[in-house]
């Protein structure tokens, strides 16, 4: 998935109010962007980090900038924006790059189901059941090479993984996908001590039958792309 327009770098000045950033362009000017996380972004918003951030001339937008990444300005790059991952994971799904999933030929998405849910991905093959997949960013990394999930206590994620373990008990195939929207991370584990009965709902939701997949991502500032298969949580 390539960004709409090229990416300009700045610096961080403050995040603020979940969904703005101030920051400082290249040539002194500061401005306002929209951050498209909901998340505490623990560790990404830190004052002073280099951050590229996506230009747009859409009169319908109150901000002209939109923060996209953050650069670990060690070769390492982690995506900020939770839109990114559906993005990018309905093409590999529609090319049927993710091996696991491959066998299914139609992909919709964001199919009513559950109690006033939508799942991500609903995805069907004629002799085969529903695969039901919903789909969450990481970009938690609190110690080297490992990313963590969640970054801040997730009523929303707990009731994510109860409605898949609906769906498999219901005979359906019910997938939890993470896309580790970091590129210095080669596993994925569960941030037990942030929200301790999201760790819980998890294992129920394993023990009922939801099957968990994780890949990590190809991130450079022209774009995002699925990446390999990582380890994912026990």
């Amino acid at each position: 998935m390539r960004f709409e327009t090229p990416l300009v770098p700045a610096r961080l000045i403050r995040r603020y109010k979940r969904f703005l950033a101030d920051c400082r362009l290249a040539d002194g000017r500061e401005i306002t962007a929209h951050c498209a996380n909901p998340g505490s972004m623990l560790g990404l918003a830190e004052p002073g980090i280099r951050v590229w951030l996506e230009p747009n001339d859409d009169p319908k937008r109150k901000l002209k900038y939109g923060w996209r990444l953050v650069d670990h300005e060690n070769g390492h790059f982690t995506g900020v924006d939770t839109s990114v991952p559906n993005r990018a994971l309905r093409t590999a799904l529609q090319d049927r790059r993710i091996a696991e999933l491959a066998a299914y030929g139609t992909v919709r998405a964001e199919v009513k189901y559950g109690q006033s849910s939508r799942i991500d991905f609903l995805l069907s093959e004629p002799g085969r059941p529903d695969a039901y997949v919903e789909v969450k960013s990481v970009t938690l990394s609190r110690q080297a090479g490992l990313a963590e999930f969640p970054d801040s206590v997730t009523k929303r994620g707990t009731k994510h993984l109860q409605e898949l373990a609906a769906m498999a008990q219901a005979g359906h195939r019910a997938v939890m996908l993470y896309l580790v929207q970091r590129t210095d991370c080669t596993e994925l584990a569960l941030a037990r001590d942030i929200d301790p009965a999201y760790a819980a709902a998890f294992v129920a939701a394993r023990a009922q039958g939801v099957q968990t997949l994780c890949y990590g991502t190809r991130i450079t500032p022209d774009g995002i792309d699925l990446g390999v298969p990582l380890r994912g949580p026990a």
